[in-house]
């Protein structure tokens, strides 16, 4: 089976519930937030780890799974995707 969408929300919107339940009901998906402030430095940091490890064949994904898991912040609103 396919995996339901879920999103990923940062930046300073994330911290917004009511933006986040947006984003929830019109994709009819749950939005996850990190307690990150700047995810863009975070990816580059990520990157920057690979690139030390990458002669070692350890993959981006094998890099990644050392994040601490995103929370679920909000769910759609039942209803939300006949609207």
């Amino acid at each position: 089976a396919v995996p339901r969408t879920r999103i990923l929300a940062t930046g300073g919107a994330s911290h917004n519930e009511k933006i986040l339940q947006v984003l929830s009901d019109v994709f009819n998906a749950p939005v996850y937030t990190i307690d990150t402030a700047n995810s863009a430095c975070l990816g580059s940091a990520y990157r920057a780890i690979h690139g030390l490890v990458a002669e070692q064949n350890v993959s981006l994904a094998d890099v990644v799974k050392l994040a601490p898991e995103p929370r679920l912040a909000v769910t759609p609103t039942a209803g939300a995707e006949e609207v």
